[in-house]
């Protein structure tokens, strides 16, 4: 079942169930109640990324007190996408937006990796986490993917799992077309890695493309920023071996 997005959705971090209560954060108490007016009995849609999608109505109890009363479940919990993110950093304002974005493309874990001409660096995991929920509360989704923290990206390849296969973004590929190497993947687990604004390192592509467990894809004819790379790829990916078809 799609997302209803004529209700207003909000994220607690609390089990839901029928007749259960969450009192609303003082953020989510100004919004609802200062910023869209709503008022007692009032209806939204909570989730909390573990029991589904519920009806909640609005109850105050005192001015400056909200209640969330949980009603009823309108969608049930979805299976956690599979597919890993992994990025190099970007400058703060880009950052969120890949962040958003690969949450909105069926992400189901990210994981910031430092490459050598990588230019951001992950100042706060709750600034990334609080993206991944913003995002997943604007586009109806229901599983939140997971925020793990920054590792370099040699350490990410000794302690990879062979049977996850790692597709990579090369700007070097002398191809334009990644959909016949993507289409000859079998592997059902998969993990996009995108590099920084500088790209790799002429060591770091050497030692991915000597893994087994790497396959490199070109992104077309033309020279794409960080942010738009990871967007086209996630969306060829997920078109071509995901979970579009």
């Amino acid at each position: 079942m799609r997302a209803n997005f004529r209700m207003q959705r909000l994220f607690v971090d609390s089990t839901l169930s029928a007749d259960a209560r969450h009192e609303a954060s003082p953020e989510q108490f100004n919004y609802l109640a200062n910023v869209l007016r709503m008022g007692e009995g009032a209806e939204v849609l909570v989730f909390n990324g573990r029991d589904g999608e519920w009806k909640a109505r609005l109850v105050f109890p005192s001015r400056k007190k909200l209640m969330l009363e949980i009603t009823e479940q309108v969608r049930a919990q979805p299976q956690a996408p599979d597919l890993h993110y992994l990025f190099a950093p970007l400058k703060v304002g880009r950052l969120d937006y890949l962040v958003q974005k690969a949450v909105e493309m069926g992400a189901g874990l990210l994981q910031p990796v430092s490459t050598q001409h990588v230019q951001g660096k992950i100042t706060s995991l709750e600034r990334l986490q609080a993206n991944v929920i913003e995002a997943a509360e604007q586009c109806g989704i229901l599983s939140i993917p997971t925020v793990a923290a920054p590792v370099k990206l040699k350490d990410l390849l000794e302690g990879w799992p062979a049977e996850r296969r790692i597709i990579f973004c090369d700007e070097g590929d002398e191809g334009q077309n990644p959909l016949p190497i993507l289409s000859a993947i079998k592997e059902r687990h998969l993990a996009l890695l995108v590099g920084p604004e500088g790209g790799f390192s002429e060591e770091e592509r050497k030692l991915l493309r000597e893994l087994p467990f790497v396959t490199a894809i070109p992104l077309g004819p033309r020279i794409l920023r960080a942010d738009t790379a990871a967007v086209a790829a996630l969306a060829v990916i997920q078109a071509a071996i995901g979970d579009w078809r």
